[in-house]
């Protein structure tokens, strides 16, 4: 029973069933909602909001080349001892090759 009209409610009055009507109405409409959301995990004892995780702390910062290490990745990398390949291109001499 979808639609009722006065008629059906004076009828149910009546006969004393409206309030069993109402709550059988009430019943199926909850039951059609959707399920609640499950509860979010626990955190983890001692759980800081905002903190680092015990046990562990900020990256530190990469230290510094020393120096000459740029030119000498540059040089490793011309004469291919780094890669494998030469590089061909006349501009791409090596200190060392330009002295042959």
């Amino acid at each position: 029973m979808t639609d009722i009209d006065p008629d059906d409610v004076k009828a149910m009055r009546k006969q004393g069933d409206f309030r069993a009507f109402l709550r059988q109405q009430i019943a199926e409409g909850q039951a059609r909602k959707a399920p609640a959301r499950p509860a979010p995990a626990p955190k983890p004892p001692g759980h800081v909001p905002g903190a680092w995780p015990a046990g562990s702390r900020p990256p530190s910062r990469i230290p510094a080349a020393p120096p000459g290490a740029w030119a000498a990745a540059l040089e490793r990398h011309r004469d291919g001892s780094q890669t494998g390949t030469t590089c061909e291109c006349p501009g791409c001499l090596t200190p060392s090759q330009e002295d042959q």
